[in-house]
């Protein structure tokens, strides 16, 4: 079973210098500003159900894989 998935939460992805790498590939913003810091306790898939989070179902499939591939 792969590391991260869309059940993550935020913060264990954030803490993990490859997969916020990712995250900051596709959202370049401060991944430890405060807006983003109230979402640490959520899923990712929760964090992409926001409608500020402007991204297709192809490109969140697109990060989950590039998450899974991290192991």
């Amino acid at each position: 079973m792969p590391r991260f998935t869309k059940d993550t939460k935020l913060k264990v992805i954030v803490d993990d210098p490859e997969a916020s790498a990712i995250l900051q590939e596709w959202f370049p913003m401060d991944l430890h500003g405060s807006m983003v810091k109230m979402a640490y306790g959520m899923s990712l898939e929760k964090c992409f159900s926001f409608p500020q989070v402007k991204i297709t179902d192809e490109e969140k499939e697109q990060i989950y894989q590039q998450l899974a591939d991290l192991g």
